[in-house]
């Protein structure tokens, strides 16, 4: 079986340029901020790069959760998941500014910080730079062996439909998304939590595996509903998938809110010395708005909004409260490590910042990573033509034409 040819739709072309050229000028801009304030460089780094990885993995989750549970849902964007999952060793090269500025944004990383608090010295056995190293390398080898493998097997079904190799990708998927959930956490205890050495919470892990989620499904509406009137998208993308999508959407904007009012709950009734710092911080000098924004802005609105079936059913409607739901995302990520970042490992309360170098690095960084994207969305066909349910409707399209 041979797959056809297909176009590729004209907003992803406009996509690798435009994304190229607004990346490459605020990270010139950025270059100018690194010489201005090394220390802002490297804390508006870090919130650009941790939010355009969080799409990348997210849409890796979906690409195997698909795999796993079938549906137009996940065939028709399966291509733009595969294509953001394989951006991950690329995240992986933007991972050394971190690095170089891990003394910057780590107290647990200065020496002379560790020698006088005995808390930290404590967790030093997890909390020191070679041990942090070694577990980054893991999670991108986890993560970029997972995309590969199950971009690679799906493109395979594509020339080739064959049963055996699609029980692979979905025992690949299975076994995957337990790995991915397990190195998430992690990694938002070594890239967020650990910002704040003194601080914990078992349910940290968790907020960084739904917001990924939430921001890797807010990127596919957005996509999905800009190519849906393009060929070959056109008559493939019906009104069912995106309420599909919608429905998703809506589920996991629920998952935020209970998740992060979960921990909220918990740490306030418990009103422990070592855990209230944390809302504290966050609950006054200007970020009391900010956590009002989320409340609203993240939750409610969006929730009035996604309960509308018709609105789930309309692609350009649709794709608005997904870009809000993406805007916000950076919003909550910047509430979560924010006043960290500020604080330089210390327990005071911060007043509300905004660098204009923390807006360029998400749009810079975000630029150049939806070139990325955009590229390796053109590499292959951008439909799962092995699928039969896209076959089906791909031919039906090629005869009505």
């Amino acid at each position: 079986m041979s797959s056809p040819t297909l176009p590729v739709p004209p907003a992803i072309t406009r996509l690798e340029t435009v994304g190229l050229r607004v990346g490459l000028v605020l990270l010139a801009a950025l270059g100018v901020g690194f010489v201005i304030d090394q220390d802002q460089f490297f804390r508006s780094w870090l919130l650009g790069w941790l939010f355009w990885l969080g799409v990348a993995v997210g849409c890796l989750g979906l690409a195997m959760l698909s795999q796993l549970t079938g549906g137009l849902w996940g065939q028709v964007p399966r291509r733009f998941h595969e294509a953001a999952a394989r951006t991950i060793p690329f995240m992986a090269v933007l991972f050394l500014p971190v690095l170089v500025g891990l003394q910057s944004l780590y107290s647990w990383a200065r020496p002379e910080v560790v020698a006088a608090d005995e808390i930290i010295q404590a967790k030093a056995g997890y909390l020191n730079v070679g041990f942090f190293l070694v577990r980054a390398i893991a999670y991108f080898a986890t993560w970029s062996g997972l995309a590969l493998a199950v971009s690679r097997l799906s493109e395979l079904q594509d020339k080739q439909a064959d049963p055996g190799r699609a029980g692979r990708l979905r025992g690949i998927s299975g076994v995957g998304l337990v790995a991915l959930a397990a190195t998430t956490t992690f990694a938002a205890i070594d890239w967020g939590m650990s910002l704040a050495p003194h601080w914990f919470s078992t349910m940290y892990g968790v907020l960084f595996i739904v917001g990924w989620i939430l921001s890797g499904l807010s990127f596919t509406i957005i996509v999905v509903a800009r190519t849906a009137q393009e060929p070959p998208f056109t008559g493939v993308t019906g009104a069912s998938t995106l309420h599909d999508l919608g429905k998703l959407l809506l589920a996991f904007t629920m998952m935020w809110a209970y998740v992060n009012f979960s921990q909220f709950l918990i740490i306030w009734s418990g009103n422990v010395t070592e855990e209230t710092p944390f809302y504290i911080q966050r609950l006054q000098g200007g970020w009391n708005v900010v956590a009002v924004a989320l409340v609203l802005f993240h939750f409610a609105l969006p929730f009035v909004l996604l309960l509308s079936r018709s609105l789930k059913r309309d692609g350009s409607r649709l794709a608005v409260v997904a870009l809000l739901m993406m805007v916000m995302q950076a919003v909550d990520l910047f509430w979560l490590i924010g006043p960290d970042l500020a604080a330089h490992g210390g327990h005071g309360p911060v007043p509300l910042h905004v660098h204009w170098m923390d807006v360029a690095a998400v749009i810079g960084l975000g630029g150049l990573w939806l070139s990325l994207f955009a590229r390796g969305v053109r590499s292959r066909p951008v439909l799962p033509v092995g699928e039969p349910a896209i076959r089906a409707l791909v031919s039906r399209q090629a005869r009505a034409a």
